[in-house]
């Protein structure tokens, strides 16, 4: 007879008392599970490029992201700085990312319901519109600055819900959820900006080939082709086609995003069903050496069972997200946060009109915006406020917004081409979003976690 077999079998080497696992995969895993762990990666990297661009061999942190890459596979020739490799093809499963979150929040999220989608996604616009606005009349006197009116228009998502998630209870769960899809319909817009705005020159040939890969994608998927074999290579194609087109390349991770299945092949009765029929098939109690062999092929079966019971799009969303968050994010801020302030007046720097129109555009325009148009929308009856919010509550969180660190960094190497400007917009960035974060922090720090209605306690 077979020996009982205990709980211990069933333990993964990842939950074994292992030293590896027990010591640092274990609690690297935990740490990754915190809602501000995102924005504490990212912050880390930010800083260390900071450090680094004022060190006394910082020039060596401009020269080591100006290092060519050169690559060629036949007639493709890939000729790039390590920056452009990381802000135009790193960043690609960034954007993917967010556009998985797009749309599962289109889908089954709270951007689903319309009504439930109003009020976040007219906060949003207000959240776009001032700050651009405010920038605009910080460097309407003309010159190349002008151009950067995108940049204070995003938020940054992890550092805005890492803010959020610091509060504990005096941000209500309804508080949260409204952050969190007005930062997704913010990130729909800044898309659409830099699809729109900051493309500069079109190929149409390419262009066109590109959209007709996103469409054999759509095809593929409608008639149930699951495998990454056939999905990978197409989305590498897309990505090149949309670079060579002159769209900036991080919008084919978006788009690819877009077109994966968000429903799964199995539901819950048929997975229960297909495993239930797939467990019957042996004994776990007493299992024949002879039947090791058929063993080995329901596990698999099993295996493939469960794998198609969850949709794509949370499958590949749950892979790559700790992905995003932790590598290609962080990777993304040491290449492009580094602004070098030896030998630069600190005043002059922070004064500048592009530093204080994005300063004061993250700051002042997401407040104002956010508010403004919460505001508007309840009044007119397109909207109304998740319960336990009080208005607080919404200028809290508005100014929370107004943390706009990946994105509005990304938009400000599209915008300028010279260090110089790009790095006054960073500048504005930094001061921008920490003094958002900070003032956000404290108005709803002052609410009273038993909170309700819309009073202003």
């Amino acid at each position: 007879m077979a020996e009982p077999r205990t709980d211990r079998e069933h333990i993964t080497w990842i939950h074994s008392d292992r030293p590896i696992p027990a010591r640092f995969v274990r609690p690297l895993l935990r740490f990754t599970r915190i809602e501000s762990a995102g924005g504490i990666a990212l912050l880390a990297a930010a800083a260390a490029a900071l450090i680094w661009a004022n060190l006394p061999f910082g020039g060596s942190y401009e020269r080591f992201w100006e290092t060519p890459v050169n690559l060629t596979i036949g007639s493709f020739h890939l000729d790039e700085s390590i920056r452009i490799v990381v802000n135009d093809a790193l960043m690609v499963l960034f954007f993917f990312v967010v556009g998985l979150e797009i749309k599962r929040e289109l889908v089954a999220g709270d951007l689903r319901d319309p009504k439930t989608a109003a009020l976040p996604a007219i906060a949003a616009l207000g959240g776009m519109i001032f700050p651009a606005l405010i920038y605009v009349a910080f460097t309407a006197s003309g010159g190349e600055g002008v151009h950067g009116w995108g940049i204070p228009m995003a938020t940054d998502i992890a550092f805005a819900v890492g803010v959020v998630s610091l509060l504990g209870t005096r941000v209500p769960i309804g508080g949260k959820l409204f952050l969190l899809a007005l930062a997704i319909a913010d990130d729909i817009g800044a898309i659409t900006v830099i699809a729109v705005f900051y493309t500069e020159t079109l190929a149409l040939g390419y262009l066109a080939a590109a959209l007709g890969g996103l469409g054999l994608m759509y095809l593929a998927q409608r008639v149930h082709v699951r495998s990454l074999v056939f999905y990978v290579p197409l989305g590498i194609a897309v990505w090149f086609l949309l670079f060579e087109s002159g769209v900036h390349a991080t919008l084919a991770g978006v788009a690819i995003a877009l077109v994966t299945p968000a429903t799964a092949m199995y539901e819950d009765s048929q997975y229960h069903d297909r495993a239930t029929r797939l467990l019957a098939r042996y004994d776990f109690d007493a299992v024949a050496p002879q039947a090791a062999e058929r063993i080995d092929f329901d596990a698999l079966a099993l295996s493939a069972v469960a794998r198609e019971s969850v949709a794509p799009l949370d499958r590949v969303e749950d892979a790559l997200h700790p992905w995003s968050s932790f590598v290609i994010v962080p990777i993304f801020a040491l290449a492009n946060a580094g602004v070098r302030f030896a030998g630069v007046d600190l005043v002059a720097a922070i004064t500048h009109p592009i530093a204080l129109g994005v300063a004061v555009g993250l700051l002042a325009g997401k407040i104002v915006g956010i508010t403004a148009f919460t505001w508007l929308a309840v009044r007119l009856g397109l909207g109304t406020l998740p319960r336990g919010i009080s208005w607080r509550h919404v200028i809290g969180l508005a100014a929370v917004a107004g943390i706009g660190f990946t994105v509005s960094l990304f938009v400000a190497g599209l915008a300028f081409d010279t260090i110089e400007l790009a790095d006054r917009a960073k500048t504005g960035i930094f001061a921008g979003s920490a003094v958002a974060g900070i003032i956000g922090f404290i108005v709803l720090r002052s609410v009273k976690p038993d909170a309700r209605g819309s009073d202003d306690s």
